[in-house]
């Protein structure tokens, strides 16, 4: 008799257990997989995570698909990177969404661009400038000194969704930033190398790394952000810089390679794809691969 009601209290306790929903996990979408990796780190397994665009896809006109509004709908939070960068595609979504807890001003919505100083804020915005942003150079990740004051936004957001999973949250920032601190030393002592070499890019997209690691942009295969290059513009940047003064192109996996690869040749210099983002090529598996990355694909 006494087995008998410790096999019935056992098979009661199983099935209460089973009738008790798991803990609910956040749900939280994210434009950039940078912003996910992140996410990852401070979040663990308390989240599920949408990405909207891919790493090698372009920042700026990411396809907008049905099933991102469904996903928006859905969310606790959505983290944009801001400064304008997602204009051409959040908006809409946002819109068609119809979430109050992530619209614009909304304790949900996180604009990331408004935890760091950006640079480049132009005077006059102008379509006769290209695509200029507003704000400024919307591309501050590249530089892995913004890191922490990012993950530290993420982290309160995360705190004031889910406040149950607070104190987990502020615990896996701690020692993702004492990481972040360690690595952030190691990455400013190897890209010493490269202070005061003079590089062209592609686009107006990898300022805040050369700010970093002291390279100078001397030129730009875009006459103007967002404009294909010209022939006419590329002579002149051939004119203006002698091949013994530059030490590389720089562009990313989304452009056009035909471009760099003749600017490149002309002058017999390297150049080299870099990613502008998590997952923009392989080796770029989170964010502390993406500055592996970088500095290994620039350094002498």
């Amino acid at each position: 008799m006494k087995l008998m009601m410790t096999n019935l209290l056992s098979a009661a306790a199983i099935s209460f257990a089973l009738a008790v929903p798991a803990q609910a996990k956040t749900k939280i979408v994210v434009t950039y997989p940078y912003i996910a990796s992140l996410v990852g780190e401070i979040a663990k397994d308390r989240a599920d995570v949408s990405t909207l665009a891919k790493g090698d896809e372009d920042p700026h006109f990411v396809v907008p698909r049905p099933s991102f509004i469904g996903k928006l709908r859905q969310a606790d939070l959505l983290i944009i990177n801001g400064a304008s960068l997602e204009i051409g595609f959040v908006p809409p979504l946002i819109r068609q969404a119809n979430n109050p807890k992530i619209m614009p001003g909304g304790e949900g919505f996180v604009d990331l661009s408004q935890s760091v100083n950006l640079i480049e804020k132009p005077d006059k915005v102008s379509r006769s400038e290209g695509d200029i942003h507003p704000e400024g150079n919307p591309h501050f990740i590249l530089d892995w000194h913004n890191v922490p004051a990012v993950a530290r936004v993420i982290a309160d957001a995360l705190g004031r969704a889910d406040r149950g999973g607070a104190g987990a949250y502020q615990k896996n920032l701690d020692a993702f930033l004492a990481r972040w601190k360690t690595q952030s030393a190691a990455w400013d002592k190897k890209a010493e190398p490269l202070r005061g070499k003079a590089i062209f890019q592609y686009h107006r997209l990898f300022n805040y790394f050369a700010l970093r690691t002291g390279m100078k942009i001397v030129g730009e295969l875009e006459p103007k952000p967002g404009i294909p290059p010209t022939s006419r513009h590329l002579e002149e940047l051939l004119v203006a810089n002698a091949a013994s003064t530059v030490y590389m192109i720089i562009t990313d996996p989304y452009h056009e390679q035909k471009s760099p690869e003749g600017v490149a040749k002309k002058m017999s210099i390297p150049w080299v794809v870099l990613p502008q983002d998590v997952a923009a090529v392989p080796a770029a598996r989170d964010m502390f691969s993406l500055y592996d990355t970088l500095l290994a694909r620039v350094l002498p």
